[in-house]
């Protein structure tokens, strides 16, 4: 009896432990599945100096790398450079390379690649909104096959980060080519965490893990991006398993994903970003030159309004190009809290009045009627141009909303400044400096600063705050900066939205932090028994 009763105990402990050890085989990391990301924008072009809109960057992402990059606590980190030596006057940076890295195609990176790309960015023939923090350099060198030295003008405070987004590019493959024209951008090779597969203009781009990534194989087989230009169509895909990613609208994440359903099979992340939006004025058009309209049209419209109700509170009221909570943020500027008498009264001043009794202003026999464009498929743009109508046809000014496709959007109307009025957003970077977007000298066809603004102390203030690595001094220029911009309103800067993504619960190591979760990328994965997608897509 009792070696029965000793038998039986011990096949009951063998049991447990098996199925404890099952269980935590199931959790482990494990190769396999593809993750499945919406978006409602198609890339333009994957080479990353060439494009300006946020899809094409979040793949190239993902293709190439820079020397450096930034940490979660927001310290810089190397990336493709191992280390880095920078001169007492902080005028030579000293790149050491990581050894042994090979492009896709299997040929060793070296120094002359980032050389490469360097000489790519500055050249006069590219197209590119990001050369001026290159155009820096006075001097760059190869020293040996991993060793990149660069030596600036002057002071660049922005010297060492701005090294994370130079392109990195395979001189082997485009050295004598015109990057604009060759077939590399809707085919790019990288050493990156996933390796270009295919992509199929209007509905997907699927990229494959790199086995030989530098920082180790990512554990997902595949980044599948799929684009749906509708946000309720692609909310649809993420219920029927379409898509095991999207960033939810704020009514998505308030009601749509607050069931059983979603709690069980999915993760919600809500986190604030670098980022705003906010409505641009074409500078040159003859109704926004007169500072007063731009003023009142500021003043006309309820941002805390759009707040609450296009982005149910999930977002706060944006005052200047930088966002609360960061050091160059200055809570003290002027700010246009809702006021339509104040509107009408600065209106009236700069001659817009309702001459004929029609309900709209009117100058000069004019009346007061422009369109605003923005990119078709964001609720939230949509939205907020449609209250912003609203708010106007208050106060006398008829407005029209066109909306447009993206690439349309960007290629047609904002680079050959063929609009009146624009909503758009800027994903801001983690140092202060805004050059390419306020500068006079960056109103070029490509370049960042569309609407046309210029004001000599900007410019000064600008070269001020990048001459210097002492961060009050910077923080001086930068204060005073928002201030001007505060009474010039170029832009009538909006709100600063939260991130609201969701994931399949099924994918782990995801770990949030203040640059997103996207960061670690390669090393999410599904544990084994949880994996959907066996097959090749």
């Amino acid at each position: 009896m009792k070696r029965v009763v000793l038998l039986g105990f011990l096949i009951l402990i063998l049991t447990v432990v098996a199925a404890y050890t099952k269980q935590h085989d199931d959790e482990r990391p494990a190769y396999g599945d593809s993750l499945v990301v919406g978006s409602i924008g198609e890339p333009s072009i994957l080479i990353p100096m060439l494009a300006g809109d946020s899809a094409s960057h979040e793949v190239a992402g993902l293709i190439f790398n820079g020397l450096v990059k930034y940490d979660t606590d927001l310290s810089i980190i190397g990336d493709l450079a191992e280390s880095w030596d920078i001169s007492k006057d902080g005028l030579t940076i000293t790149f050491h390379l990581r050894k042994g890295v090979r492009w896709t195609d299997g040929v060793e990176f070296t120094a002359r690649d980032v050389m490469f790309g360097y000489r790519t960015i500055i050249d006069p023939k590219t197209p590119t909104a990001y050369k001026e923090d290159f155009l820096q350099v006075k001097k760059a060198e190869v020293l040996d096959k991993y060793t990149f030295r660069v030596t600036y003008k002057k002071p660049f405070a922005p010297a060492l980060s701005s090294w994370g987004n130079l392109p990195i590019l395979p001189e082997h493959l485009l050295r004598g080519k015109d990057i604009t024209k060759t077939k590399f951008g809707r085919n790019p090779v990288g050493m990156g965490p996933f390796i270009f597969q295919k992509w199929v203009p209007g509905q997907r781009i699927i990229l494959k893990a790199n086995p030989d990534y530098f920082e180790g194989r990512p554990y997902l087989n595949y980044y599948i991006y799929r684009i749906i230009p509708d946000q309720a169509t692609m909310f649809m895909e993420l219920q029927t398993g379409g898509v095991d990613m999207m960033g939810l609208t704020p009514i998505q994440y308030r009601r749509q994903t607050n069931t059983e359903y979603f709690r069980k099979n999915f993760q919600k992340f809500r986190y604030p970003v670098f980022a705003y939006t906010y409505l641009g004025f074409n500078l040159k058009h003859p109704f926004f030159k007169d500072v007063r309209v731009r003023r009142a049209i500021a003043y006309a419209i309820d941002k805390q309004e759009i707040i609450d109700v296009v982005l149910f509170g999930l977002g706060t009221v944006a005052t200047g190009p930088y966002v609360p909570n960061t050091w160059p943020y200055n809570p003290d500027v002027k700010r246009y809290e809702y006021n339509p008498a104040k509107a009408r009264k600065l209106l009236a001043e700069a001659g817009w009045r309702d001459t004929d009794g029609d309900g709209w202003l009117d100058k000069d026999g004019r009346r007061f009627e422009f369109t605003i464009i923005t990119n078709m498929g964001n609720s939230l743009r949509e939205r907020t141009a449609t209250i912003i109508q609203w708010r106007l046809k208050q106060i006398g000014i008829k407005v029209n909303i066109r909306l447009l496709e993206w690439s349309t959007f960007i290629n047609e109307f904002i680079d050959k400044r063929r609009f009146e009025a624009v909503i758009l957003g800027w994903s801001i970077g983690l140092d202060p400096d805004q050059y390419d977007i306020w500068h006079s000298s960056k109103t070029g066809e490509k370049e960042f600063n569309f609407i046309s603004y210029k004001n000599p102390e900007v410019d000064r203030l600008l070269e001020e705050g990048r001459r210097t690595f002492d961060i009050e001094k910077r923080k001086r220029a930068y204060y005073r900066i928002q201030e001007i911009l505060a009474e010039d309103v170029p832009y009538v800067f909006l709100y600063v939205p939260d991130a609201l993504p969701i994931v399949h619960r099924r994918f782990r190591g995801i770990k949030p932090s203040p640059i997103g979760i996207t960061y670690n990328l390669h090393r999410w994965y599904v544990p084994r028994s949880l994996q959907r997608h066996r097959m090749l897509p």
